[in-house]
């Protein structure tokens, strides 16, 4: 099992992300991976999350939204995340707001790894305790204790 805690970092996590639309949140939030390791080519990047973005939203419903692509531009799997108090319109599933944004890149080659982290961070994040959490903390550092804690649980 991937452990997405092992992944998050403090300071790809923005917990006052400042965005009006879609567009702006992930270009913000993408900021974060600008000069990082496992980031080749930034402009390839950004623009592989918005082509998979345009094939369908990722808003998923429940104020989350995961903006995500399967790209050479990354050679290891990354992820950031933004909170976004008042809520941005990412044409979701329920019509909601989104706050919580989880923008993730892996290396095309990786899929099914891809697909199982996916499905264990939308199974979590369908727990509101968890939601509710997330959205009151104060740190990065404190976000990456409660995604560790609700992943141990997850194990016991």
């Amino acid at each position: 099992m991937v452990n997405i805690s092992e992944h998050l970092k403090e300071e790809r996590i923005i917990l006052d992300l400042k965005a009006e639309t879609k567009e702006e949140a992930i270009k913000s939030l993408a900021e974060v991976f600008k000069g990082s390791r496992e980031v080749n080519d930034f402009d390839k990047f950004l623009a592989d999350v918005f082509e998979r973005e345009d094939l369908g939203t990722t808003g998923i419903g429940l104020e989350l939204a995961l903006p995500h692509a399967r790209t050479d531009a990354v050679s290891s799997f990354i992820i950031a995340v933004g909170r976004i108090d008042k809520g941005v319109d990412f044409k979701s599933l329920d019509g909601e707001p989104v706050k919580l944004i989880f923008l993730m890149a892996t290396p095309k080659e990786e899929v099914q790894n891809y697909l199982k982290i996916l499905a264990h961070l939308t199974r979590l994040l369908k727990k509101e305790s968890l939601r509710a959490s997330l959205l009151e903390v104060k740190t990065p550092q404190e976000f990456i204790e409660i995604f560790r804690k609700e992943e141990e649980q997850e194990l016991t």
